[in-house]
C-alpha cells in the first residue's frame, strides 16, 4: 500500500479562511498565514490553498497572501483559484507554490492543461473537479460550484489526465461540509478510471472517515479536509494515529 497523505485545505475569501456546507453559507475561520503555519508544524503532509472567489469574480489570485503563506510553511503547497493561463501558473509558482490547481480555467480552455504540463511537468498540474449528482449523473461544476457545465465528470477527468494532469482532487459538492464521510461511490469510480494520484475532498467528519476511505479504496492517495481540522474537532495527529493502528501507512 502506498503511503497515504493527510491534507488540510484553506478556502480563502477576501484574505480570510472560510468554510461552508455544500459550497454555500461561508463563515469566517482564521488567517490563512496563521493556519498554514499551524498545519505545517503539526504533521500535515501538504497544504492546499484555494482563492475560492477568484474565478467567479473574474480576477487573479491574491498573490500577496499566498507569498506570506508560502514563506511560513515547510510542506508542499498546492494553489488554485483564477488560474486561466500558463502565465498564471508561472506567477503562482514564483510566489512559492509547488503545484498549481486548475478547475474553471481548464473547463474554459482544456489546452491549458497540456500547455502547463509541457512547460512545468505533469507533476505540477493538479486537476481540481467540483462534482455534483444531477439527474443520476456525476456533473462537473465551475465557478466555485455555482455553474453546471453539463460535462460528465468521469469522462472529463479521463480527458484531462490524458492531456497531462498529474494529480486529481475530487471535490464532492454533495458531501462538502456535511461531515458524514467521503463520497466513496464517486471516488471509487475516479480511481478505477485513471492511474494518477487521486485526492478525496468533501465530507470528512471524524478520524474514522479517513480510515473508511483508505479501507474502501486502497488505491486512493490522500484525504483532504477543512472544517474538522480548522475547528479542532479532530487533529491530524489523531487521524494518523488511528490509521497507523489499523495498518494504513502514513508519514
Amino acid at each position: 500500500m502506498i503511503t497515504k497523505r493527510i491534507i488540510p485545505c484553506l478556502d480563502v475569501k477576501d484574505g480570510r479562511v472560510v468554510k461552508g456546507v455544500n459550497f454555500e453559507n461561508l463563515g469566517d475561520v482564521s488567517s490563512p498565514v496563521e493556519l498554514g503555519k499551524y498545519y505545517s508544524s503539526c504533521g500535515a503532509d501538504e497544504l492546499v490553498f484555494y482563492d475560492i472567489t477568484a474565478s467567479s469574480d473574474g480576477r487573479r489570485l491574491f498573490t500577496d497572501i499566498l507569498k506570506r503563506v508560502a514563506e511560513n510553511i515547510f510542506i508542499p503547497l498546492t494553489v488554485g483559484g483564477g488560474i486561466n493561463t500558463v502565465e498564471d501558473f508561472d506567477r503562482v509558482l514564483k510566489c512559492g507554490a509547488d503545484k498549481v490547481s486548475v478547475n474553471s480555467g481548464a473547463i474554459r480552455s482544456p489546452s491549458l492543461i497540456s500547455e502547463a504540463a509541457k512547460r512545468y511537468g505533469d507533476q505540477c498540474v493538479v486537476l481540481s473537479v467540483d462534482i455534483k449528482r444531477v439527474g443520476g449523473e456525476f456533473r462537473v461544476f465551475a465557478k466555485g460550484g455555482r455553474e453546471d457545465t453539463g460535462l460528465e465528470a468521469i469522462e472529463w477527468i479521463k480527458r484531462c489526465v490524458g492531456m497531462g494532469a498529474g494529480e486529481v482532487v475530487v471535490n464532492s459538492i454533495d458531501t462538502d461540509g456535511v461531515k458524514r464521510g467521503f463520497d466513496i461511490e464517486l471516488l471509487r469510480l475516479v480511481c478505477e478510471s485513471v492511474k494518477v494520484p487521486v485526492i478525496a475532498s468533501g465530507g470528512a467528519g471524524s478520524a474514522e472517515d479517513f480510515l473508511t476511505l483508505f479501507r474502501e479504496i486502497p488505491d486512493i492517495d490522500a484525504g483532504l479536509a477543512a472544517s474538522i481540522f480548522h475547528f479542532g474537532e479532530v487533529s491530524i495527529k489523531e487521524v494518523k494515529e488511528l490509521l497507523r493502528k489499523n495498518s494504513v501507512i502514513v508519514r
